[in-house]
């Protein structure tokens, strides 16, 4: 797996809901993807409890840095290349089934897609999104802005035309 899919699978184990097995995989993740270190270090010493309060309280509050790519739409934007059944369709021609836990347009679930294809279509085609999302994070001071950070670095520059 490139460095960049290790980023971004590990990215996505940070982005989710902590648990046992995130907690479990610290160690490792620290090691594997580098750029992550701040998030992975203030998890290895946050107990569980008090990092599972602050996700609800980052990722689920009323005003909310959600992690579903369609809350970041700009204004007036096609939002058909995020629906729910292009998504899914995309996910099981590269031989990936979706659970049905999450919408499919849950930012871990195109970050693991990313890492697993290597096709950063998904992100970089809303990396204005994925940058709003980063500065409002960065905004509430948490330490999942440091994730956001670690992919948007990753990402591909988009060159466009003068």
């Amino acid at each position: 797996m490139p460095s960049d899919a290790v980023l971004y699978q590990a990215a996505a184990l940070c982005l989710t809901y902590p648990d046992d097995d995130l907690y479990a995989r610290l160690p490792l993740l620290r090691e594997a993807a580098p750029p992550l270190r701040e998030f992975t270090d203030h998890a290895a010493v946050t107990p569980r409890p008090e990092l599972a309060e602050h996700y609800v309280r980052v990722f689920h509050s009323e005003d909310r840095s959600g992690l579903h790519l369609s809350r970041w739409y700009e204004e007036g934007a096609r939002q058909d290349r995020m629906s729910p059944a292009r998504l899914t369709g995309l996910y099981r021609r590269h031989g990936l089934e979706f659970t049905g836990e999450e919408l499919p347009d849950f930012l871990p679930s195109v970050l693991e897609f990313t890492a697993r294809t290597g096709d950063t279509g998904l992100l970089t085609g809303h990396r204005a999104g994925l940058e709003r999302l980063r500065s409002q994070l960065t905004d509430h001071g948490t330490p999942y802005a440091s994730v956001l950070n670690a992919v948007c670095a990753a990402l591909p520059t988009v060159y466009t035309e003068p």
